[in-house]
């Protein structure tokens, strides 16, 4: 059973600036460039979008779970994928990866986040990350279109 509460809805906006670039904004006045990936082009372009989703959803979680108990003294990720091009069943991502270099002083509190680690990591996999959770069980989506004169 799914839950949809009052405040279930997440949405942004985006408008184009540009052939192929458009300017990405959150409601809480957050913007951020996407593009293409042409040559000269150094906006993200949506599928990195994507791969920065899956890490950070993840980093987030693991995170909050850690630093709880020590600072980290290093803390970072690659994510990565395949793109794929089927003419069959269309073009997307495959062998999704997201890996963690996480380092935490020594001592006991360090001692106790190098313990969560590991359980922090699966437990955002498994159940908390919304990003790589949705991409694993899979969602419809639906593309509509405002009519304008």
């Amino acid at each position: 059973m799914t839950d949809m509460g009052d405040d279930t809805l997440r949405t942004v906006h985006f408008e184009r600036t540009s052939n192929s670039k458009y300017l990405v904004h959150n409601v809480r006045g957050g913007t951020l460039s996407v593009g293409s990936g042409g040559d000269t082009d150094a906006d993200f372009t949506p599928v990195e979008l994507l791969l920065v989703a899956l890490g950070t959803c993840s980093a987030i979680d693991v995170d909050i779970v850690t630093s709880r108990r020590a600072e980290p003294t290093d803390f970072r990720g690659v994510v990565r994928g395949d793109k794929i091009r089927d003419p069959e069943q269309g073009n997307r991502m495959e062998n999704l990866v997201v890996e963690f270099t996480i380092r935490f002083p020594e001592g006991e509190d360090g001692d106790k986040a190098r313990e969560a680690l590991p359980r922090a990591v699966k437990m955002s996999h498994d159940r908390l990350c919304t990003v790589s959770r949705t991409v694993e069980l899979g969602a419809p989506v639906t593309t509509t279109m405002e009519d304008s004169p």
